[in-house]
């Protein structure tokens, strides 16, 4: 494959975010935090990733998006050494917001990067798409036997090593398109973008696939905590959602023959939202497995739906800036919904918390059929 180490650097970022999904929560909730606290937690500093997110968009126009997986490499790293010592809310903060910045870097810049790659557009999303998953696949599964057998500090000194890894291989990375106008601003091509309908529209789907990665690193550990299920357990039934989404490339040809304007939203929005809604009713590893491939494929089509909606909609030099938009979406995702989880399950338990969550992105399917019309204007909807 063309641009290995590219490729390799995503799969060794993932590795150590979905790491996080299973060690980060656990780790709060082994210090004694309430359902508010960890929802708080994992929500707050997500304010700093929509300004990051935005920053980095930009800058991956203006220098290239090589330089910005590098620094997000860096970051993840010392967020990993932060947490060994992490001791009490403030200072578990601190790290995961270091965790939530390497984030908001990486996400435009490779969407951006893998949009720029030779061949299919279609085809390098997917290939970008499947190595996240599968990087996530093998750091959530793993995570919960590292965690089980040595411990809290090891597990994160591998998380680290992740990091260390993914700058490694980012070395080699293409630099991408690079637009270094001298008159213009940093953040001109968000004016031009944010004219366009079919940009919020975007977001609105992307808010929608990353609601289960909001819940994969927050309240699903949890949720499986509830049930009596083990570290180990848990990281492996987490990581089926990101085996469903590797599966959601199996349909990719349809939604490539169908086109931007297509049903594909809506359809896998309403799995989402049943996925969600419905795991609380059953106990049993079968059923939860098949809800949590459902999830990840519903949220993995939502995914490369509105990475290639939004690269269609925006030209190479703005490309960055375009998919920093649509990480609007993610950002707000991991700013909502573990702080209404907090909440609901506080208040409420975290049965009901998830029922309420599934309701509400069934909502969401219902605005994003509502506000296909005006995003597609001059578009035979299919």
């Amino acid at each position: 494959m063309t641009h290995l180490p590219f490729f390799l650097a995503s799969f060794a970022w993932n590795y150590g975010l979905g790491m996080t999904y299973v060690v980060v929560p656990l780790y709060a909730h082994s210090q004694g935090l309430s359902g508010t606290e960890i929802g708080t937690l994992f929500s707050i500093p997500v304010l700093g990733q929509i300004a990051v997110n935005l920053i980095g968009g930009a800058y991956t126009d203006r220098i290239g998006g090589r330089l910005i997986v590098l620094a997000s490499a860096w970051l993840m790293l010392l967020a990993a050494l932060e947490f060994i010592f992490a001791r009490g809310f403030w200072m578990l903060f601190a790290g995961q917001l270091l965790m939530v910045l390497s984030r908001a870097a990486f996400w435009p810049a490779t969407w951006s990067l893998a949009s720029e790659l030779p061949g299919a557009r279609s085809v390098q999303m997917g290939r970008l798409n499947a190595v996240t998953n599968l990087g996530q696949i093998a750091g959530t599964g793993s995570c919960g036997f590292i965690l089980a057998i040595a411990g809290f500090t090891a597990t994160f000194l591998v998380l680290a090593a992740a990091g260390f890894a993914a700058w490694g291989f980012g070395l080699g990375t293409p630099r991408g398109v690079r637009s270094p106008s001298a008159g213009a601003g940093v953040f001109s091509h968000f004016g031009a973008l944010l004219r366009m309908p079919i940009i919020y529209y975007a977001v609105t789907c992307a808010y929608l696939s990353a609601l289960p990665f909001s819940l994969s690193m927050s309240f699903y550990p949890l949720l499986l905590k509830h049930y009596d299920y083990g570290e180990d357990a848990s990281g492996v039934l987490i990581a089926l959602r990101a085996v469903g989404a590797i599966s959601a490339g199996l349909l990719a040809a349809r939604f490539v023959k169908t086109g931007p304007a297509s049903l594909w939203p809506v359809y896998s929005g309403i799995a989402v939202a049943v996925a969600v809604g419905a795991l609380p009713w059953f106990d049993d590893a079968i059923m939860i497995s098949v809800l949590m491939l459902l999830v990840g494929l519903g949220s993995g089509l939502m995914t490369l739906y509105f990475q290639m909606t939004i690269s269609e909609a925006s030209s190479v030099q703005q490309r960055g800036s375009a998919m920093a938009l649509g990480g609007l979406g993610w950002g707000i995702s991991h700013l909502s919904t573990p702080l209404v989880m907090g909440f609901l399950a506080d208040r409420y338990g975290i049965l009901a918390g998830f029922h309420v969550l599934g309701g509400f992105a069934l909502a969401c399917v219902g605005a994003i059929a509502l506000a296909r019309p005006r995003a597609f204007a001059h578009t035979r909807l299919g």
